[in-house]
This record gives structure tokens, sequence and C-alpha cells, in this order.
């Protein structure tokens, strides 16, 4: 692969040096002394950490809302009340096994790294060449690679050749690069031309692909879903603690039975847990991973899809992403005189096709397509002289031997190619060209041609890059629409960066990252500090490593900031697996595959803002959710505790509940298919204003079926089994109606309407419980008047909390909190 025909710029890549062991001898290691280093620096290989299925299983019932469920199935065993049992246990297994099958991002990102590495190497051992493992390599051993060969370590070239290794999947380098004697070849990488041997440096996880593996282990972060969750869990126990706590000094006070004393303390913790919490959350997000998915973007790790409407920082990588991942050839320089059909049909007779070559390729394809390559134009080619590291250039012969009219062309580095054309004025102005394309991070290639008298004239320059992809531009102005700054990360260098940056319309300023060599994201340093705040505001970061784009991550994540990060390689593995959303490309890496949460199934990051609108559409649901089932656990909670303390009265069963979160909670899991307005801005869980708006309502809605249950009891006398069924009935449709408040922050009549799944299962639901409590099935029929009566008061009570919901939000706004990202915005 010709790379030396390129002038460019010096760019960045892996090392190219490394402390040195010592060259071997002749002979290589020995048997003995290879065996006594594998057991001083361990086996070639990147280790893995083996958990025990059954603890990572029993970890998830571990957390708070686990705990309320596990608290209120211990009391149901103690009480014996059977049927409880079972629908409680089998809640709490369905919601730890879908959380282990979630589990294995890490492993499985660091399986796909270990399937990159070269299995077998070949190395010299008591003077003879032989095939190990590659698991058996130490540092100071002698290996040999060759064209097509998986770099098996990180290895020092030992002999006077010039490399050429495609590391791209390494660094994010969109051409391969050039090592000679004493340079280091990273592990991973891949030998595209010629061959050497190699004394190896570092091994295992010391070596730079090993440091790649250990960031992707000790990558990753909780995810903004599983905080908000946490919160409300948090939130709902010492609310559950309190009334608990009050209810059974109230009983033990009165002198009521243990037996009943555990009765009132089972039926409030029930009434506190929320079961469907975890379900309907699950459902609402695997809803909007199927919408992403006809859109192409496959969705991993469904907690993702919230964090994709928060992100306000999307980090990208530029090679296969921003860019094509192809060299193409731009507009040449030409001297006066020259035509453009002539320098491209010259440059494409100075190449070969078949030396699969990428700068030959993309110089062919190139005159043939613009027609600048005639047809015959390969069959006149007599002698060709293919690229010589030691000339820097080809040569071909054009015209059969010996005929006068035959000619040569020439092609290479611009300036071997201008010391060919001595003598032509024309040559004279190379340098000025090939800097004017260096600062543009152009590759530039010259080409030359001898005239009638045999000498070389001057064809012009030919600058070659990687082009962004036709939609880079109109994705980075959508993302600039939603409130997501779009930030460039790439191996390459400055130059290559900011010409980019320039073409796809984002801004110039690009930051050398070696900046951040020594610095440790967190340490909390003045410098570190200082490093943040450049990070912060840069537009792009360019010559980076995977350590690189992984302290940048995380350097934005400290500083208040949700993170997504875009790539393809193995270099953007650690970052991905650390960014708040990581999002694979199309042919992306199988590492970066595994690494991700979500991968995108077509080229480009087109899709990207699409997702981003569907999320934040997807976060307003659950926040619609989370509000309503918050005050409907609070309405619950209040009410079985007030009338224990006041009455010494159970005013529902612990079945009635039960049956009341599933039959409720069953029929708003349509709410993943409602009809949202999303915000226009990132969006962040604003847990006070979830909290406080969830609970005025809740205690509303306490204070509204409280005073019916008194009517019920002291003004109207009746017995206990029909207040059973009439309380019942209140917490169903009152309750249920009280999602048609919470998901408009306006009046509940604010448009979009509610969607056609919700209503009708809103609707079935209260057909279920109005028969169920008007016929008494289960329970004592409560009569078809006070059916009528509870329905009516629903009613009124369902205006009332609407307008205290206005009147919170009002006051919420008017008293906001400390500056954050933007709150959630509701239709």
């Amino acid at each position: 692969m010709a790379t030396d025909t390129l002038s460019e710029a010096p760019e960045q890549s892996a090392p190219t040096t490394t402390p040195h062991q010592p060259d071997p001898s002749a002979d290589g290691l020995t048997e003995h002394e290879a065996a006594a280093r594998l057991t001083k620096y361990g086996p070639n290989e990147i280790a893995e950490e083996h958990r025990s299925a059954v603890r990572e299983f029993l970890g998830h019932f571990w957390a708070p809302i686990p705990w309320m469920i596990e608290a209120a199935l211990l009391l149901s065993v103690l009480v014996r009340h059977w049927p409880d049992v079972a629908i409680i246990g089998v809640l709490l297994i369905v919601n730890g096994v879908v959380a282990f099958v979630e589990e294995h991002e890490a492993a499985g990102a660091i399986a796909a790294l270990k399937e990159r590495l070269a299995t077998e190497a070949t190395v010299m051992r008591d003077g003879v060449w032989r095939t190990v493992a590659v698991r058996e390599l130490v540092p100071g051993d002698r290996i040999r690679v060759r064209l097509g060969d998986v770099v098996p370590a990180d290895a020092r070239v030992l002999n006077d050749v010039t490399l050429d290794v495609d590391q791209a999947a390494l660094t994010g380098e969109s051409l391969p690069v050039e090592r000679g004697r004493g340079e280091t070849l990273c592990s991973g990488a891949v030998i595209v031309r010629g061959e050497t041997d190699a004394v190896v440096e570092a091994t295992g996880t010391d070596s730079f692909f090993g440091r790649t593996t250990a960031l992707v282990d000790e990558a990753g972060t909780t995810s903004h879903l599983q905080q908000a969750v946490l919160r409300i869990g948090n939130y709902l126990i010492l609310l559950a603690v309190g009334l608990v706590t009050l209810t059974v000094i109230v009983s033990v006070a009165r002198g009521n039975p243990v037996l009943t004393v555990l009765e009132f303390a089972l039926v409030v913790i029930i009434a506190s847990v929320p079961v469907a919490l975890p379900a309907v959350m699950s459902v609402t997000l695997a809803v909007g991973a199927r919408v992403l998915a006809r859109h192409q973007a496959v969705v991993s790790n469904l907690p993702a899809v919230e964090e994709l409407g928060s992100i306000d920082i999307l980090c990208s990588d530029k090679t296969g992403t921003l860019t094509e991942n192809r060299l193409a050839v731009l507009d040449p320089w030409l001297p006066e005189g020259i035509e453009h059909a002539d320098l491209l049909g010259s440059a494409a007779l100075a190449s070969r096709a078949e030396n699969a070559d990428p700068i030959d390729r993309v110089v062919i394809a190139t005159a043939t397509d613009e027609h600048a390559l005639g047809r015959d134009g390969r069959d006149m080619v007599s002698d060709f002289m293919p690229f010589d590291p030691v000339t820097k250039r080809t040569q071909a012969t054009v015209g059969s031997a010996g005929d006068l009219g035959s000619y040569h062309v020439s092609k290479g580095a611009p300036q071997v190619i201008a010391q060919l054309c001595d003598g032509d004025p024309a040559a004279e102005q190379v340098p000025a060209v090939v800097e004017e394309f260096a600062a543009r991070g152009f590759r530039a290639l010259g080409v030359a041609r001898t005239d009638e008298t045999g000498a070389w004239r001057l064809l012009g320059i030919l600058p070659l890059a990687d082009p962004p992809r036709a939609d880079t531009a109109a994705t980075v102005a959508d993302a600039r629409a939603l409130g997501v700054s779009v930030k460039m990360v790439t191996g390459d260098q400055v130059a290559i960066s900011r010409e980019l940056a320039r073409q796809i319309g984002m801004g110039d300023h690009i930051l050398d990252t070696t900046a951040l060599d020594g610095v440790q994201p967190g340490s909390g340093t003045e410098k570190e500090t200082e490093l943040a705040e450049l990070v912060e505001i840069a537009d792009g970061f360019a010559q980076v490593f995977p350590e690189h784009k992984y302290d940048i991550v995380k350097m934005l994540q400290e500083r208040g900031h949700i993170v997504g990060m875009t790539g393809d390689g193995v270099n953007d593995a650690p970052a991905l697996k650390q960014a708040d959303a990581g999002i694979a490309v199309a042919d992306a890496t199988d590492a970066a595959r595994a690494a991700a949460d979500v991968v995108l199934l077509s080229p480009g990051l087109g899709v990207i803002s699409h997702a981003i609108t569907q999320a934040r559409e997807i976060i307003q649901r659950m926040v619609n959710y989370a509000t309503y089932r918050i005050a409907e656990t609070i309405r619950v909670l209040g009410l079985i505790t007030l009338a224990i303390v006041a009455f010494n009265f159970f005013p529902v069963t612990a079945m009635m509940i039960v049956l009341l979160a599933l039959l409720n909670d069953g029929a708003i899991l349509t709410i993943a298919y409602d009809k949202v307005r999303g915000s226009h801005r990132p969006v962040s869980w604003d847990m006070r204003q979830v909290l406080s708006v969830a609970t005025v309502l809740g205690v509303v809605g306490v204070c509204e079926t409280f005073l019916l249950f008194v009517l019920g009891r002291e003004v109207f006398h009746l017995s206990d089994g029909v207040i059973h069924s009439l309380v019942y009935l209140s917490l169903s449709v009152s309750g249920q109606a009280t999602i048609f408040v919470t998901r408009t922050r306006g009046p509940f009549w604010t448009r979009p309407a509610p969607a056609k799944p919700l209503l009708i299962a809103v609707t079935l639901a209260q057909l279920v419980a109005t028969a169920v409590t008007g016929f008494g099935v289960g329970m004592t029929p409560l009569g078809w008047g006070w059916v009528g009566i509870v329905w009516a008061y629903a009613a009124l009570c369902f205006l009332l909390e609407d307008r205290l919901k206005l009147a919170c939000y009002w006051w919420l706004d008017r008293h906001p909190k400390a500056p954050s990202l933007d709150s959630v915005e509701a239709a």
C-alpha cells in the first residue's frame, strides 16, 4: 500500500516507540527463558473476571423497590395470605430475571475485543522458528509478522524496512501508517504491506490493546432512569416506613392482637409497593426501541433509549462516522496549460489496480468515472515500475517497446516528483501547494509525464482525503436545533480534523489531546479542572487514543453533561461503554457493537436526530406515569393509614389492593403508546417537580377518598363489606383518571389528545372494576345507585385535581431550583 507516495503533515498515531526490551539474539529466547518470563509477566491474553451467576442473580433483589416487595412477601407469609404470597412472589422473581438478563455488557465487549486478536504467532525459540499460541508470547521474544498478519503483542521493528500498518480500528486514523526500524507495532493492528522481525515489548493487559480492554471493563455509568427509579423507591420507602410505624404504634396502644397488627402492616406495605413500576417503564422503553428499530437503530440496552433524550453533548468519531472512510480525489492543483483530464489520465496510467493499493484504486476509479482514462488506456502500458519506498514513486511506460511515440508517467510524493521535473518552472510552486493542502488536512500526490524530448513535465498535484458523508452537515445542524452540541473525536491530525469541521459546519476549535496526557479525570487537581474547562468548550479533539476518548467523556460527565458517543472501532469501545448513550455506527467492529447501547444499521448519523426526538417523547411518557404512580401510592397509603388510625378499620382488603394494582397498572401499560409532545431541548428527570406534583395530587386524593369513606361509614352507616367495595371503586375510578391529569402540564384537554390505546384500555379497566363492584364478584355488591354516586364524585374530584396541578406548576415555575439541564417539558 503506497502510503509513502503521500505528502502530509506529521500525525499522531499509536505509540511509535516504547521502553525497549534488549534486542534478542539471532536464536531468540530459550524455552527455559520463555517459561520463566511467562511466570513473571503472565499469559499474553486478556483476563476476564468470572463472577458467580447465582450471586449476580441474587444481587438484583438487593435494592429499594425489591426490599419493599420482599417485606410485603414476608408479611403475607406470616399472616398466611397465600394468594398474596403467590402474586407478590411472581412479581419479585420476574423483576429479578429481567434485570439479570439485561446484564453482561462489559463481558460482551471484552469477548469481542479478544476475538480480534491473533491466535497463533511465529516466534524464534532455541534458534528455530516455530508456531506457538499467542498467549505463550513473552516480552523479549523474537517474532515475525507478514502481510495480512494481526500483530500478536506490542513489538518493536528490528529490520531496516518500511511497513504499512492498518490500525484504524485501534486509533481511528483514516489511512494505514508507516512503521520502520525501532518503531512500535501495536497488538491488534494488521500488516498491510511488508514483513519484518520484531521484539515483543509488552503483552496482555500491558499492551496498547490490553489497556483498551481494561478501560472497557472499568467503564460504565448508572443510567439516569435507574437513578430516578432509585429516588422514587427511596421516597416511597420513607413514606411507607413512617406510616407503617404509625399504624403499628396505634394498633399496639389499642391492644390489638399481634395478628391484627401484622395484617395492618401488610396492607400498608402492599399499598406502598409500586409493583408495576418496573414493568411499565420497561414496556415504555421497549415500545420506543421498536420505533427506533424501524428507523434502523437497534437498542441493546433499554435504559439508553431514555438517555438519548437527555444528552446535551454528542461526541462523534470521525472516520467512518462523520466521513465515508474512503479515499477520494478532490479538486487538484494544475499548472497553467494542463487539462484536468490529462492529470487524472496520467495518474491512472501510473497506477495498477491489481496491487490492491487504495491510492491506485481511487485514482483509477476517479479517472474512469470522469472519462479521463480511455477505454484502451490500460492496454497501452508496456512496462510498470511499482512503488519503491526508496524512490517514493511509481512509473509506467506508455506505448509499445521501441515505439518513438512512447512516453513515461509517474506519480508519488510531490517533493520527489518536483525533483524529477527539475527545469520545469511549475515545479517551483510545489512546496507552497503541498503546504496549503497540508494545512487543510489533505494528503498530496504529485503526477508527471515526459514530453517529446524525454524531459519530465509536472502535470499537477492531486489532493486526497476522506470526504464527509453527504448527510453529515445536515445531521450536525439538526442536532444543534435540538440543543445538542456535537464534538468531533478522532485519531487523525489537527489539520484534517479542522478542515472536516469547516466542511460540515462545526466550530474549528480543535484541541490536540496530547494535552490530556498525565491528567486523571476526577482527580480534582487545578490542572485537571482547567483542562476540563477546555474540553467543555472545544469543538473537537484530534490525535486521540482510546484512553483520551474515555477521559473526554468522563470529564464532560463530571461537569454535569449527559454525553452521547458514536464510534465504530476498537478504539471507541471504552468511550462507548462509559458514555450515557453509546452509539455504534453501521459497519462497526464487534467490540464497538458489544460496548454500545444503540447500534445503527444504516450508514451515517442521520437517524440520531430522530432517535433523540423519540427518546424525549419516551421520557415524557415515563415522567407522566411516574407522577401518576407516586400520587396513587400516596392516595392508597394515606387512606389506609388514616382509616386504621382514626377508626381501627381496614378500608380495603389486601387482595383488593393487589387487584387494583394489576387492573389499573395493566391498563396504564398503554401509556407507552400515548401521544405526547417532547421538548426541543435536552431533558432530565426533574425529581423535585415530579415528587412535588405527585405529592400534591396524592394528598388531595387521600382527602377525597377519606371523605367518601367517612360519609359511607358515619353518615350512611354502610356495612363493612359495602364500604370495602365503595372505597375500592373510588380508588379505581378516581385513581386511574389521575393519569389524564398528569399527562399534560396544562389543562387536561390540552393537545395532543390521548392515544386511542390508552383511552380504550382505561375504559375497559374501569368497566371491569365497575362490573365487579356492582355485581359483587369476589366482594360485597355495592349497588348501582352507589356506583353512579362514585362515578359522579370521581368526575368532580378529577376537575379539582386538574386545577390544583396547574397551581402547583405555577408555584414551581416561580420558585425554580438551582440551574441545571432543562427540566422536562410536558405537552
